[in-house]
């Protein structure tokens, strides 16, 4: 790809940190900002979510179809906690042309985007929102003795993950239970990676807390957040972070 003067922006962090919610409330509280950025649309091979829509949240496919992307060159085809997923290149190519392009979600598609050789040259915004800071990472790794801090981040989202599906489901399936734990012990693993994005937000207001949308605006984490992505999409001064690649070593 050639590069362009159009900014791929890269948001991703852990199942139900809050990337979801802070792209809405971005499109919404900013919509003059918003509305030069055409989100990136990935292939998909779960089923949807309530209120998620085939062409506008991913394309839903059989994973059969996905595997079979991965003989064309012009897809990258990823395995995401089971899940295949695909991004198209030459559809992110064309929408560079006119437009700031976001992708919105998981660690695993976040990195691709950040180290993939097909996108070098392109201009990139890289953010990753973490459930925790660097300061209260170093703490609790000094706590290692009494607590170990895989346990505690995979318990921090094993919480917001049931919230959000009690939320969306009501009761919950021995399937929902799974793929909760399946989230859940996986962001460890995905904050290990998050020294590789320029930024880095702190969000305690996961995808289920209220203070995204009981109140008129955003409150709490959850404003904060939003501001700092703003402030980053603006070019502006943003409170955030940047963690080296020992942290979570």
């Amino acid at each position: 790809m050639e590069a362009k003067k159009h900014r791929l922006i890269i948001l991703a962090g852990p199942s139900c940190v809050g990337k979801s919610p802070l792209a809405k409330s971005f499109a919404r509280f900013y919509s003059e900002l918003n509305e030069s950025i055409k989100p990136l649309v990935l292939y998909n091979s779960r089923s949807p979510r309530p209120g998620e829509v085939d062409g506008t949240d991913y394309h839903f496919r059989s994973k059969e179809e996905i595997e079979k992307l991965k003989d064309n060159d012009g897809f990258v085809v990823m395995d995401v906690r089971g899940d295949m997923q695909a991004l198209n290149l030459n559809e992110l190519a064309s929408h560079l042309k006119n437009n700031d392009v976001l992708f919105e979600g998981n660690p695993f598609i976040g990195k691709v985007l950040v180290n993939h050789p097909s996108l070098k040259d392109i201009n990139r915004l890289s953010i990753f929102v973490s459930p925790l800071s660097k300061d209260e990472i170093e703490f609790l790794k000094a706590q290692e003795g009494i607590t170990k801090l895989q346990d505690i981040i995979t318990d921090v989202m094993r919480r917001k993950l049931l919230r959000r599906t009690r939320r969306q489901k009501g009761n919950l399936s021995l399937k929902d239970l799974e793929n909760i734990e399946k989230r859940a012990s996986s962001a460890y693993t995905e904050l290990q990676d998050a020294h590789l994005y320029q930024y880095i937000i702190t969000n305690h207001d996961g995808e289920d807390h209220e203070n995204w949308d009981a109140f008129n605006y955003p409150l709490g984490d959850a404003r904060k957040a939003l501001i700092a992505f703003a402030n980053l999409i603006s070019e502006k001064e943003a409170v955030t972070e940047k963690w080296d690649s020992q942290l979570l070593q």
